[in-house]
């Protein structure tokens, strides 16, 4: 399946390319980016913000949809805690987090938006280069949810 992905997807879960922020055709089903991660061993989840928009919306969304552990206090520093501890979510390869909808939250709460962008950033950084990669697709548009 990585073969019938888009190339940077692909690089990143076959490890010649490190993982980073990526971005997700817009007529391209999600499922497939989740599909190809699990065949290539990582982890995958969706965290899909559709109708989010302010702060405490995204943390509800974030605890329910990625089953953040129940020390997640809900703020900037537990989400990024969450992101760099990541024992609570174990991977063999790496973890895929898939965003879809994100775009609203980003117009409708842009300061807020800018923190989620560090934090993604800085999550992805902390486990670049180690044997558990975290990486983040930013779908664009009403990404498909099917295949």
């Amino acid at each position: 399946m990585t073969g019938s992905v888009p190339r940077p997807l692909a690089a990143v879960l076959d490890g010649s390319t490190p993982a980073g922020v990526l971005p997700w055709p817009p007529d391209r089903a999600v499922s497939d980016a989740l599909c190809a991660a699990r065949e290539a061993g990582w982890s995958g989840a969706r965290l899909d913000l559709e109708g989010v928009l302010d702060k405490d919306g995204f943390m509800e969304c974030c605890a329910r949809s990625l089953r953040l552990p129940d020390w997640f206090g809900r703020n900037w520093d537990a989400l990024a805690d969450c992101l760099t501890d990541l024992s609570w979510c174990p991977a063999d390869r790496g973890r895929l987090l898939v965003m879809t909808g994100w775009q609203g939250y980003a117009a409708a709460a842009p300061e807020d938006w800018s923190v989620v962008e560090g934090v993604l950033a800085d999550a992805v950084g902390f486990w670049r280069g180690t044997d558990t990669a975290l990486a983040v697709i930013m779908a664009r548009g009403r990404a498909r949810q099917g295949a």
